[in-house]
């Protein structure tokens, strides 16, 4: 459906989520504006990549700042904030400052800004670590544990959309995340690190014992989550977005494995402070109300990110 002379903003937009959006959004016909400050979290070369195609599309603007460093932001219909510090394991001791001034400082400042314009909606990237070691499957309505101090922030970054939305009436919708995988992933990421592992032959680090579990989404889906989430009339609303596809850290070795045709060197470590056990979302809220579903499973996804990588 064309969007043309419609424009959004996308916060993060040379990560691997908010490029794969800009890109969507303006071949949907959107006017994009999109603001990152290419943080050292990983490598500025790789976002620079991520965003080179919309650098050549007239439609895009790029904004090179840190959010918490703008007077104001763009006059827009939709901001899609997808903007923040990533890693759960890194989030710890000193590195907390950092996590809350990129996920909860800076979500505070752009919700206080356009609680005073009218945009249709605002939709925040919140992640599946705000549930921690929660019953499965895990469900919008669960008690929220987080176990990480990343959590924590992603958590605060909700409640905050909440909150203006009930005091303001910002048209806030809030989408948990699971583990989101495929072309341009960050380097960090366990789907990223076993594909080049295995492909050039190097050990890969296993935390744990590698029987924990993990609901793999596709990126595709996660970006039609966000376009649907975008149009619809519901606010104030949180969403699971899970791609269906639970297996374990060693399946997933092994279907890389497969599709390589190479073997992994493991080597296995302690469990890490913050990592959770499991996580299985509960999709059926999306489904129902978002019209949301994921259409690609991990072994489609898996071969696409191996074609990538390699």
């Amino acid at each position: 459906m064309s969007k043309f002379g419609l424009k959004a903003l996308v916060t993060g937009c040379a990560g691997f989520i908010g490029s794969h959006l800009v890109d969507v959004l303006l071949g949907q016909g959107y006017n994009v504006i999109g603001i990152d400050s290419f943080t050292d979290y990983y490598p500025r070369a790789i976002k620079e990549a991520n965003i080179s195609n919309a650098l050549r599309d007239n439609k895009f603007e790029f904004i090179e700042a840190d959010i918490l460093t703008l007077d104001e932001f763009p006059a827009v219909d939709y901001v899609f904030h997808e903007a923040a510090q990533a890693g759960v394991r890194a989030s710890w001791g000193k590195s907390f400052e950092i996590y809350t001034r990129n996920n909860i400082t800076a979500t505070q400042k752009m919700l206080e800004y356009y609680k005073d314009l009218e945009i249709k909606k605002f939709v925040y990237a919140s992640s599946s670590s705000v549930y921690g070691d929660s019953e499965l499957p895990m469900r919008e309505a669960s008690m929220l544990r987080p176990v990480s101090p990343y959590g924590v922030t992603k958590l605060a970054g909700e409640n905050l959309c909440y909150l203006y939305w009930k005091n303001y009436k910002v048209p806030t919708v809030s989408l948990r995340y699971f583990t989101v995988y495929g072309p341009r992933q960050r380097p960090d990421m366990a789907t990223h690190k076993f594909i080049h592992a295995i492909s050039k032959g190097t050990e890969i680090a296993v935390f744990g014992d590698g029987t924990q579990t993990r609901d793999f989404t596709f990126i595709d889906d996660v970006i039609e989550a966000n376009i649907l989430a975008a149009d619809t009339d519901l606010v104030g609303e949180v969403f699971n977005i899970g791609g269906g596809s639970r297996i374990s850290v060693i399946e997933l070795i092994e279907k890389i494995e497969a599709l390589t045709g190479k073997k992994a060197k493991l080597n296995y470590k302690g469990k890490q402070k913050g990592d959770v056990r499991d996580t299985w979302a509960d999709v059926s809220k999306a489904e129902e109300m978002l019209n949301w579903k994921s259409q690609i499973d991990i072994n489609e996804g898996l071969r696409l990110s191996v074609a990538w990588f390699i």
